[in-house]
């Protein structure tokens, strides 16, 4: 302070031709002496007279206190009387409240800020689960309630908080101790004061496994008692933020000028600072040295003494800069109240000197009218640029800018402490800028180069979501994969999102991807088979019909009705063909026709066959001697009973067309992940209704046929008849719980593989009997062998 001071006064454009003086009060750390020097000031005499000023001339502003809670105080008993009060150490929250404290203001940041500053610092570091230490008074209570809030918009979570005191029992210390060594929070915030710390960290020492990260308050972020050699393999890499460093140019050769009783007669605190620093004692009463006691001459040089505690400030003089700002901060404020407007150089005279808001010379003749109100009014709009360069103003709560400088506690060779500057926290910059840390300076304890991680959880990769742990905050959890159909692709994401419709995650969960689509193909292997099978059968069926065409004038085609054959053989053709309306893409033709198609071709084969059991048995009856059956004989009866069968499922097909006609769908639910690609079929009803009466005519036909199959005569078909509805009605029983109980392109593979066996099983069973004999045993292809004239053996056995 004295060093402002003495620079103010010789700056000519600073208050010039006007000397600064000042008084100096030691309150030896005691609030009742504190309150009292106050008064004493306000007073102007010796003794404290409150609501009294005795004397003219008392101090325009107040420096000080360093303490919070002295300053408190102070400042509302200061408030009172609209005097101004400028700490520069104070920094609790609540000296910001313009109502309790109006006439306050500090050149140091306050604490709010720096719990801010801290916060930021972890979000930059990446860090979700902190402890939390405080002090049990105002200073840490008030920074860590401030700190919890800023953390939790943060979702960063705070494993514990303790607090703890001078007071604090060895038992609760010990406790604080083990919690910290408990807990998986490799990063401990620490809201104190390097006195307070000490029983604590004395306690973590004995234990040597305790590696934890320590986030340092002002408080003790640069502390003398904490970076000695003996707390080091506890604190080294310790990150704190402290007031930002600005170099002073000149002040430390004038720390090293000073001498007792040279240039300061009246300093009541340097001949006490000379026994301290070096060692010695000053005589009094005339005492000689004696007994080896070091008498102090006031000729030693500062220089040329290596004491460690005064060499750990030799450097460091952040905390003087802000009393060196605090000094000059008032001084232009004085400057402003007598010059508050700048030299009009037309003027040559002074006007109404005593009325301060009309002067326009540089001076006045009577300065001893200034008020400390005066003074106060011009320190809240107070701005201006130090020696330095460094800008210098209050917002509207008396807080300065703020600006820290982060301090990295760096482990030397041997074991002691010294502080790195590696980064700043400035609110003058953009947002984007406020923070700057340079990352490759930071020494950890754990001695890597990388950022340490803590938190309570790992972070859970895309394709999986938080879950909460119960009684746990929130950044304690478990991974839980995505569930079926949903993604996330971020890290650590909190909740799930499903893909769209036509869309299904890949194997990670991380992504959407468009689903398979589903059907029967052509050129799958599946549909190759079936596609195959299916022509064979066709041209196999044609082959037949050609060979019956051909051998028409045989006495085997003649006997087996060859128009009903031909029709047979033409529709179980057709009915190998229709089964490949059900292979490939569906397309609203092919899904019209496929299910109709199908019916009413196989309607038109179990009518031939059932034509030509009624034929059977009316020509048996027809033999008979007498009979009336022999007019029933010939074309007619058997076309009447095809087309009147055929016409009901042709009915039935119509109405199913016309009322709800089956289209082709994309299916999203049927298959999880893949889009099934189907024929719709509208109505199921009408369905089951076409393959029940398709059922219906089989049974018939096979009831009719087995009554029939043991009627004599060689040319009885009764009895193939009966094997081809016999497996026909075993295919289509089956083919119903088959088809219910397969979904997608399996149930379109069910129903060709039911058409294409039951048509081969008729085919097979109805005539290959007949193709045998024509193409092998043409000699029992007669009249005679087929009315059974034939004596061998070998013959009854093949007609048979």
């Amino acid at each position: 302070m004295v060093y402002a001071i003495e620079e103010i006064n010789a700056n000519d454009l600073l208050l010039p031709n006007i000397t600064l003086g000042f008084q100096l009060f030691d309150n030896c750390a005691h609030l009742s002496r504190a309150l009292l020097e106050t008064f004493i000031a306000l007073t102007g005499e010796d003794k404290a007279i409150p609501n009294y000023q005795c004397h003219k001339k008392v101090p325009l502003a107040i420096i000080g206190d360093p303490l919070s809670l002295f300053s408190m105080a102070m400042a509302a008993i200061l408030g009172v009387y609209g005097y101004p009060q400028v700490s520069y150490a104070a920094s609790i929250h609540s000296l910001s409240d313009r109502f309790l404290y109006p006439t306050f203001f500090r050149t140091v940041p306050s604490d709010d800020k720096q719990s801010k500053a801290l916060v930021k610092l972890i979000s930059f570091m990446g860090w979700k689960w902190v402890g939390l230490l405080s002090l049990n008074n105002d200073y840490g209570i008030l920074g860590s309630q401030i700190l919890k809030e800023e953390l939790q918009k943060l979702d960063v979570c705070i494993a514990y908080h303790e607090t703890f005191g001078q007071r604090t029992s060895l038992a609760k210390l010990q406790a604080i101790a083990n919690t910290i060594i408990q807990s998986s929070a490799k990063v401990i915030i620490l809201f104190s004061r390097d006195p307070e710390i000490n029983k604590l960290m004395e306690l973590l020492l004995v234990r040597k496994d305790v590696e934890k990260i320590w986030l340092a308050s002002n408080g003790w972020s640069n502390s003398p008692m904490l970076s000695i050699s003996r707390y080091s393999h506890l604190l080294a890499g310790t990150i704190g933020f402290i007031s930002h460093e600005v170099d002073m140019p000149g002040f430390k050769e004038y720390l090293l000028r000073l001498r007792p009783s040279a240039l300061l007669p009246q300093d009541i605190f340097i001949e006490k600072f000379w026994e301290l620093v070096l060692g010695c004692r000053w005589p009094s009463g005339g005492s000689s040295g004696d007994n080896g006691t070091l008498w102090c001459t006031g000729e030693e040089k500062l220089k040329s003494y290596k004491n460690s505690q005064y060499g750990s400030y030799n450097d460091d003089f952040r905390g003087q800069y802000l009393v060196y700002s605090a000094v000059y901060s008032v001084a232009q404020a004085v400057h402003n109240v007598i010059f508050p407007y700048a030299l009009h150089q037309e003027s040559t005279t002074c006007e109404k000197c005593g009325d301060l808001t009309n002067i326009k010379c540089e001076k006045c003749g009577d300065l001893t009218n200034i008020k400390p109100w005066q003074v106060f009014h011009h320190l809240k709009h107070v701005y201006f640029k130090n020696r330095m360069g460094e800008e210098m103003f209050f917002d509207a709560n008396g807080n300065p800018p703020t600006d820290y400088d982060l301090l990295n506690w760096h482990k030397n060779s041997d074991g002691v402490i010294h502080f790195e500057t590696v980064g700043r926290y400035n609110l003058r910059q953009a947002e984007e800028n406020k923070l700057t840390i340079n990352i490759t300076a930071i020494r950890w304890l754990t001695g890597g180069r990388e950022v340490p991680s803590s938190v309570c959880s790992e972070s859970c990769s895309p394709g999986f979501r938080k879950a909460a742990q119960k009684g746990q905050p929130v950044c304690c959890y478990d991974c839980i994969p995505c569930s079926e159909g949903e993604i996330s692709n971020q890290t650590d994401s909190s909740n799930c999102f499903p893909c769209a419709a036509e869309m299904w995650p890949n194997a990670n969960n991380t992504m959407c991807l468009p689903k398979e689509v589903e059907f029967l193909s052509y050129w799958e292997p599946l549909g190759v088979a079936l596609t195959s099978t299916v022509i064979f059968c066709f041209f196999i069926t044609l082959s037949v019909l050609c060979i019956f065409i051909k051998y028409k004038d045989t006495a085997i085609v003649k006997a087996n009705n060859s128009d009903l054959t031909y029709c047979l053989l033409i529709s179980l053709s057709l009915s190998f063909l229709c089964s490949l309306l059900f292979i490939g893409e569906p397309k609203r033709l092919t899904c019209l026709l496929r299910q109709t198609a199908f019916g009413v071709i196989f309607v038109v084969c179990v009518s031939c066959i059932f034509a030509k059991t009624l034929m059977v048995i009316i020509a048996f009856r027809a033999t008979k001697p007498g009979s009336n059956m022999r007019k029933w004989l010939g074309p007619k009866i058997p076309a009447v009973v095809i087309v009147i069968c055929t016409c009901m499922q042709i009915f039935i097909c119509m109405f199913w067309i016309l009322h709800c006609p089956p289209f082709p769908e994309k299916n999203l639910k049927i298959k999880a992940g893949v889009i099934i690609f189907q024929c719709n079929e509208c109505l199921d009803v009408l369905l089951w209704a076409m393959l029940g009466y398709m059922g219906f005519l089989a049974c018939i036909s096979f009831i009719v046929a087995f009554l029939a199959r043991n009627l004599p005569d060689s040319f009885n078909e009764a009895k193939w008849i009966t094997f081809s509805m016999l497996i026909f009605l075993s295919v289509w029983i089956s083919f119903v719980p088959a088809y219910l109980s397969t979904q997608g392109k399996f149930m379109v593979v069910v129903e060709v593989f039911g058409i294409i066996s039951s048509s081969a099983g008729i085919l097979s069973c109805f005539f290959s009997p007949k193709c045998y004999i024509i193409l092998f045993h043409p000699d029992l292809n007669t009249r005679e062998s087929l009315l059974g004239k034939s004596t061998t053996q070998k013959t009854k056995t093949y007609i048979s």
